[in-house]
């Protein structure tokens, strides 16, 4: 019984095969030759021939009670949930901050000294510095770089903080160190950063931790708004419980993929 493609390059022989894994059930865990070819509509011996070229593959076993799929068949799914990547796994997060504050959103991670925005959600305002995936911006001065910073062993940060900037940007705040160290330290106690038009006039923006499932940061989330159009009141009572949130749900996200079981072949001898 042929198989319905899309096109000349359509294998129906991959096809059949998806066909007899997706036929075992909860409710069915073991099934006879028989119950297979009547599931998927396949001939026995096309379904024989499938169901023995999965068991040397090791998705299926045989037993007595017939065939049953092995725990193997988890790396198909995992293959697609390790290879997620983080915007696919924080967009529909990022995109519900936005619809709720009404300002631009973006996630961003460390490249030497300065942050490269690697996730966002715009809204159609004006601000006074263009932001896009792959901009990148002295990481001491913007609300996402002072919670990457914040999250460094000493001697790492004080080896990222040595390499030049590589945004062309002078920001308007160039602290000293002691005012570094407590700017960082009152970031690392309270779990988020503000920034106040440091990196430029206008630019006014909160920032979260994003987690991995070890609790590590592995990248920031902020709220960009005008600092003519919103207070720091407004950012920090309004803006920022939000903004928490979703970097919580983003986080849980990523917890959630570790606790993915990792499959391990064993080494053929």
């Amino acid at each position: 019984m042929p198989r319905a493609g899309t096109g000349p390059d359509f294998i129906e022989a991959l096809a059949r095969g998806l066909e007899v894994i997706a036929a075992f059930r909860p409710a069915r865990p073991a099934m006879s030759l028989t119950d297979v070819a009547t599931a998927t509509g396949l001939a026995r011996p096309t379904a024989r021939r499938i169901l023995l070229t999965l068991e040397e593959l090791g998705y299926v076993r045989a037993g007595d009670g017939g065939f049953a799929l092995t725990p193997r068949v988890l790396e198909l799914g995992v293959a697609y949930v390790r290879s997620t990547s983080l915007w696919d796994v924080a967009r529909p997060h990022m995109e519900r901050l936005v619809e709720r504050t009404n300002e631009s959103s973006s996630i961003a991670q460390l490249d030497g000294s300065d942050i490269v925005y690697v996730a966002r959600v715009a809204v159609p305002k004006i601000v006074g510095l263009s932001v896009q995936i792959g901009t990148r911006f002295p990481a001491l001065v913007t609300s996402l770089g002072k919670v990457l910073l914040a999250a460094l062993p000493t001697e790492e940060l004080e080896r990222v903080l040595e390499q030049p900037t590589r945004s062309g940007l002078t920001p308007r705040w160039r602290p000293d160190r002691e005012q570094r160290d407590a700017e960082l330290r009152e970031v690392r106690a309270r779990g988020w950063a503000l920034t106040d038009e440091q990196l430029a006039l206008g630019i006014r923006s909160v920032a979260a931790p994003v987690r991995d499932g070890t609790g590590a940061v592995v990248a920031s989330i902020n709220v960009n708004t005008h600092a003519a159009e919103t207070p720091v009141d407004h950012l920090l009572d309004v803006h920022l419980p939000l903004l928490l949130q979703t970097a919580g749900e983003i986080s849980a996200d990523f917890a959630r993929l570790d606790t993915v079981p990792h499959l391990v072949r064993p080494a053929a001898s």
